[in-house]
């Protein structure tokens, strides 16, 4: 996913995202925060060699963690979700040791625990 064709494509297999999927950032931000057509009670994205995910383009490295951050506290809020009942959202970023530094979100586990 070195690039945003490449994430685009992972998220739309992997989801199973609808066929009028747009195929760009406010298209797999609506799909995200919808997931109508895949109900769960918990959502884990594990995004393995997250240092080498959009490798070619660092300003929408950077954009696509923060759409992921906002995609993510919705679905824990118990007043946006049936039954007041938040749905776990979680992001589970991997990486060689020593590449978090090149991840701009990367937080230790702790911090993301409590926030998300």
């Amino acid at each position: 996913m070195a690039d945003s064709d490449g994430v685009f494509e992972q998220f739309w297999e992997q989801f199973r995202f609808p066929d009028c999927f747009g195929w760009n950032w406010n298209a797999l931000s609506g799909c995200l925060r919808d997931l109508r057509w895949l109900p769960a009670v918990r959502y884990l994205l594990v995004i393995e060699n997250s240092a080498e995910l959009l490798s070619r383009s660092p300003e929408g490295k950077a954009a696509f963690f923060a759409l992921l951050k906002r995609v993510a506290e919705p679905w824990h809020s118990p007043h946006e979700r049936p039954r007041g009942v938040g749905i776990p959202f979680t992001v589970l970023l991997a990486c060689e040791p020593g590449e978090a530094s090149v991840i701009p979100m990367a937080t230790p586990v702790e911090s993301w625990v409590a926030g998300w």
